[in-house]
């Protein structure tokens, strides 16, 4: 492995890592950082180090870069691909061009596949090769999807990745690996706590390494895709043309009951980022559940309209910062503030509220049970005789769903709360969200799960 000092900047709830690397003379490199700097600045400053390289391996789908930001505000020399075409200034770099960092050297691969521009990075030590930044080409165990970019050239683009999988893998094998998708990332990157490898360690255990030839690599890889966000379409684009540079941190304006109030009735999008609980025992009619953790971007930017007006709901104890650059990182711009007072404001002015019944596994009889899980997930596992729809598709599907006694449920609770308040919104009534996931029911009622 590596002795380069390369630290990496997990975001949890994107599945997705970043990388800073301490050149060894005050300055810095990052590397696919998002547009939420918050943790590269901290680490950066921890270290004393001016950020003077941002690398971009491809246009991301999944978040803003942030290294336009980082130009703007700190004079960033920013790196990427000349194959992209990026709209703001940067250093436009082709297959085997090289980067001086001061001692280490930065070469470019072109590594098409998960998008026509990509670049790995090659972090070169002297002559040794330290590692090599893969972001969506090879991944730990896997590879990241091909079908971002349109549905009639995902084949032609998996081959392009059989290609630049095996290219990567020609490296030594003791080359440190490090990829932007990680588990838990909608790119496609299997379950697993390792978020870098080495190559030899990617030669012997990752399968897609060992398909016998591109049909069987492009077989597998498209068998394995499931379903992304919607606004993975739109963001590429929005980093070629270079996202907008903020001139102050993201925050939510205060929102009086009255304000919001009329704001829902021009038309505007309540989103309830409290716990569970909070939401089900009250909340605004016709507000949406999207409970407040790690992947609250995500959900917010596959379940949010893209169009009208959003305003946010939390708990006092919840970090109104948190939201907004969660918000911010994914393109999401049309928050125009918060409920000033949460819940406990709307109700002193008598408005309107609704509750959501929570049940036990052991609670469910006659109810029509609704798993809204990723069908990966319902394939593992499920109740007997429950229907399945992803949250991510619930909305479109609303109407078509019988309206009779229905509990939705998720893997503990917070996507199944989503869920309900989405059928909710389509006017379903008489609703329950299931506390737990299926092992837990299948523990409490000693029955089996099918698959």
């Amino acid at each position: 492995m590596s002795t380069v000092d390369v630290v990496p900047l997990v975001d949890e709830g994107l599945g997705n890592s970043a990388y800073l690397v301490d050149l060894g003379d005050g300055r810095g490199l990052v590397v696919d950082v998002s547009l939420d700097l918050r943790g590269a600045w901290q680490a950066a400053r921890r270290r004393g180090l001016e950020l003077a390289f941002a690398a971009d391996t491809h246009l991301h789908a999944d978040f803003l870069s942030g290294a336009r930001q980082l130009a703007a505000t700190e004079g960033t020399r920013v790196l990427a691909s000349a194959a992209g075409h990026r709209e703001f200034r940067h250093s436009g770099l082709r297959d085997g061009d090289e980067v001086d960092l001061g001692g280490l050297r930065l070469r470019a691969l072109a590594t098409p596949g998960h998008t026509h521009e990509h670049l790995a990075f090659l972090l070169l030590d002297g002559d040794r090769p330290a590692g090599v930044f893969t972001g969506g080409s090879l991944l730990v165990g896997a590879a990241a999807r091909t079908d971002l970019i349109s549905p009639q050239q995902t084949e032609a683009l998996a081959r392009q990745q059989y290609t630049s999988l095996q290219r990567l893998a020609g490296l030594p094998d003791e080359v440190a690996v490090w990829p932007t998708h990680g588990a838990g990332s909608f790119c496609s990157a299997p379950p697993g706590a390792r978020r870098t490898s080495t190559i030899g360690a990617e030669k012997a255990g990752n399968p897609l390494l060992r398909a016998r030839d591109a049909d069987a690599f492009a077989t597998a890889l498209l068998d394995s895709l499931g379903s992304f966000p919607p606004y993975f379409l739109r963001l590429a684009e929005a980093n070629r043309r270079g996202p907008a540079v903020l001139n102050s941190y993201p925050e939510l304006s205060a929102l009086d009951s009255a304000r919001v109030q009329s704001l829902i009735a021009e038309g505007a999008q309540v989103i309830d980022a409290r716990p569970v609980e909070r939401f089900a025992a009250a909340h605004i009619p016709g507000a949406l559940s999207i409970p407040l953790r790690p992947v609250f971007a995500s959900w917010l930017g596959w379940l949010a309209p893209p169009e009208p007006p959003l305003v946010i709901v939390r708990e006092d104890a919840q970090d109104p910062a948190e939201i907004a650059w969660q918000a911010a990182k994914i393109g999401c711009s049309s928050i125009v503030g918060e409920l000033a007072g949460g819940m406990d404001a709307w109700t002193a002015a008598g408005r309107t509220t609704m509750s959501t019944q929570l049940v036990r596994a052991d609670e469910i009889t006659d109810q029509h049970v609704l798993d809204v899980r990723q069908a990966s997930e319902f394939a593992a596992g499920h109740l007997p005789g429950a229907t399945h729809v992803e949250l991510g598709a619930l909305a479109d599907q609303a109407d078509a769903l019988a309206a009779s006694p229905t509990v939705v449920m998720c893997g503990h609770g917070e996507r199944a709360i989503g869920g309900a308040s989405l059928l909710e919104r389509a006017g379903h009534r008489d609703l329950a969200v299931l506390q737990g996931g299926p092992e837990d029911w299948a523990e409490i009622t000693g029955r089996s799960l099918e698959v």
